[in-house]
């Protein structure tokens, strides 16, 4: 397997935490983009909206298009997201829908939307994280 991982800028270094923002597999067809779960850190691991899912959203997909763009590609590629939700935000699926509308328009993708007891650290609200998005051969 011939697979590049990337640091993309304006995202924070994951590689102390023991993944790759960004990963580019080769294959015959193309190339397969995966982007990790996207929380709502900034560079510098400071926490944007906190207590405020909507705003961790909005920050997360704009993590998620800081991944996409350092491989040329963009959130319009994707086709669908899953959304990890602290089970005790789940009730906010209007503020949710929102910062999706918000983000993609009319041209809504796929999603799901997972309510889970935690994630990687308390103050983090909702993760996101796409599905594999194809760019053709280099």
């Amino acid at each position: 397997m011939n697979r590049t991982m990337l640091a993309p800028a304006g995202i924070f270094e994951s590689r102390p935490f023991g993944f790759a923002q960004v990963t580019v597999v080769r294959t015959p067809f193309g190339r397969s983009v995966h982007v990790a779960g996207q929380v709502a850190w900034d560079a510098d691991r400071n926490l944007v909206g906190p207590g405020d899912v909507g705003r961790q959203l909005t920050k997360c997909l704009e993590n998620v298009a800081k991944a996409l763009a350092s491989v040329g590609a963009s959130l319009d590629q994707v086709g669908a997201f899953t959304l990890y939700v602290r089970q005790s935000h789940m009730k906010e699926g209007k503020t949710i829908a929102d910062a999706l509308k918000a983000t993609f328009g009319d041209r809504l993708p796929c999603s799901t939307w997972i309510g889970v007891t935690g994630l990687a650290r308390d103050e983090f609200l909702v993760e996101v994280e796409p599905s594999v998005v194809f760019l053709p051969p280099a």
